[in-house]
């Protein structure tokens, strides 16, 4: 009898575990954005003044929101800006911003890099973020899904000939390297992956081990078996170094030597696998999703390069 009264206050333990980590990562609302921050280490204060600047910038341009519907019926919020000034063909970067994050908020910097170079942008919230509805983050398995809708939406509002960059940082790089194995639209022209990590499995097996120094089971599996149920996926359906080794649209790769949140031989697994053209950036110093902050020149340049390769 002890034993018995031993296994099930284990496994009820093992229970409240899962559940814990499972709200805390998966769900809406528990899912927080200062936690994310303080686990990936980047020290955003250094570039608060800059990012002021440029978000002041950004919102005095014109702009809208923009609402879809997605495949399983939630409805989707993106943010849509107008190229400034138009120069030869209509292009426009799609941009998809990172966990706990939202459209607003990750390419502030950037804006500035694409409005000067004549780019639309529209930036999504992801499921589960922003003004998005959803209770379960996506993790890039449903997320990719979504970029499909808004690719749509783009090519029917600006038209056929419309040029499209995939920008993604952290969790919207891995939903575009998820959906770089699907059939993508001639529109496509380029995907930037910008600290993009393998499948939620992989990247929080990674904080267990690294931050808080814990296996994986029974956490992960336990997770896994809820967010089927739940979310209706599963953990490691979708893993970016295999959807890449059906990759035909071109993928600049940007990730931060010094990213502990990610690491960086996820972007290096990642780039190995991966089937199209290919370019890589490792920036020398850089925490998680630092990487334009930290070495803007070279930043740039690379995405200059890839853009004249892939759009010119």
């Amino acid at each position: 009898m002890k034993a018995v009264a031993g296994a099930g206050i284990l496994a009820a333990a093992c229970g409240g575990e899962i559940a814990y980590f499972y709200g805390r990562t998966m769900k809406r609302g528990r899912a927080k954005t200062e936690r994310t921050i303080k686990m990936a280490g980047t020290d955003w204060n250094q570039y608060m003044p800059l990012i002021e600047e440029r978000k002041a910038a950004m919102l005095a341009r014109p702009h809208s929101d923009v609402w879809q519907t997605a495949f399983d019926g939630l409805k989707l919020h993106a943010t849509y800006f107008p190229a400034q000034e138009h120069q030869g063909k209509t292009k426009i970067a799609i941009c998809f911003h990172g966990y706990t994050s939202q459209g607003m908020s990750d390419y502030i910097g950037l804006s500035d890099y694409y409005q000067k170079r004549g780019f639309a942008m529209l930036l999504p919230d992801a499921r589960a973020h922003g003004a998005s509805e959803g209770e379960y983050v996506g993790f890039g398995c449903l997320d990719r899904k979504d970029a499909l809708v808004w690719i749509n939406w783009v090519t029917e509002e600006l038209g056929e000939e419309v040029e499209i960059l995939l920008h993604g940082t952290s969790m919207g790089a891995a939903t575009l390297l998820m959906l770089s194995g699907l059939p993508l639209p001639k529109q496509v022209k380029g995907i930037v992956s910008d600290c993009g990590f393998t499948s939620p499995k992989e990247v929080f097996t990674h904080v267990l081990h690294s931050m808080y120094h814990l296996p994986a089971f029974p956490v992960i599996p336990g997770a896994d078996l809820v967010n089927r149920r739940l979310a209706g996926y599963g953990m490691d359906e979708c893993n970016a170094k295999r959807e890449v080794e059906k990759a035909t649209v071109p993928i600049l790769f940007i990730h931060g030597e010094a990213d502990t949140f990610v690491p960086c031989s996820m972007c290096e697994e990642i780039y190995e696998h991966c089937a199209s053209p290919k370019r890589k950036l490792i920036v020398a110093g850089a925490a998680h999703a630092e990487s334009y902050y930290k070495d803007m020149e070279n930043y740039e340049k690379a995405l200059t390069a890839f853009i004249e390769e892939t759009m010119v």
